[in-house]
């Protein structure tokens, strides 16, 4: 697993817990609003050791009980399985970021208990999304990541960032008409990457 960034404890990742972030490298989406646009290409080699930093974050068990992996988007590295499985035998729970663009690698995570918590961005109204994730048009996979995970038994949410620009009310209730009425569903409100 290429891991391009770490951060050691976070209060307001994973609801309810302290949780160490794991951030993948690569996405297969190329917003224009990204948050993590150093985290956009796929490169060769970490300088970021993925048993290393579990092996930290356990050794914290004390203060810190979870590991975010986000990215980038996780759900494009065929090895996510056994990096979640590394956690889950660390002791750790585990929270998952994605786009839901991989739907059977969501199903595939779940049917093996390898994730407690599941947060998926929806970008956009489907009508909206080639234009807003730099051209991805499989709207029936993202169509299947929200049921898989709204029946999945697990705590969830799905999320959007509301570019002001980009986004009207209209959209909005789009998107909402999108989500089951059981499924939380929260408003994030954009914020400028800071300078790199």
């Amino acid at each position: 697993m290429n891991i391009g960034g770490y951060q050691p404890c976070s209060l307001c990742d994973y609801p309810g817990k302290v949780a160490a972030i794991l951030f993948t490298q690569g996405c297969n989406f190329c917003c224009p609003f990204c948050h993590n646009k150093n985290l956009l290409p796929l490169v060769e080699k970490s300088a970021l050791d993925a048993d290393e930093l579990i092996t930290q974050v356990s050794m914290r068990r004390m203060c810190i009980d979870s590991i975010v992996v986000t990215g980038g988007e996780p759900t494009i590295h065929d090895d996510l399985p056994l990096l979640l499985d590394k956690i889950r035998k660390a002791g750790l729970y585990v929270k998952l970021d994605t786009n839901g663009s991989n739907p059977a690698m969501l199903k595939q995570l779940i049917r093996d208990r390898l994730v407690d918590y599941i947060a998926m961005d929806v970008k956009a109204p489907l009508a909206k999304y080639t234009v807003l994730t730099g051209g991805y048009q499989a709207a029936g996979a993202l169509e299947e990541s929200i049921k898989t995970i709204s029946e999945s038994g697990l705590s969830h949410q799905f999320r959007t960032t509301v570019v002001p620009h980009l986004f009207d009310k209209h959209d909005i209730e789009k998107i909402r008409k999108m989500l089951p009425p059981r499924s939380p569903h929260h408003l994030q409100a954009y914020r400028p990457p800071p300078d790199r």
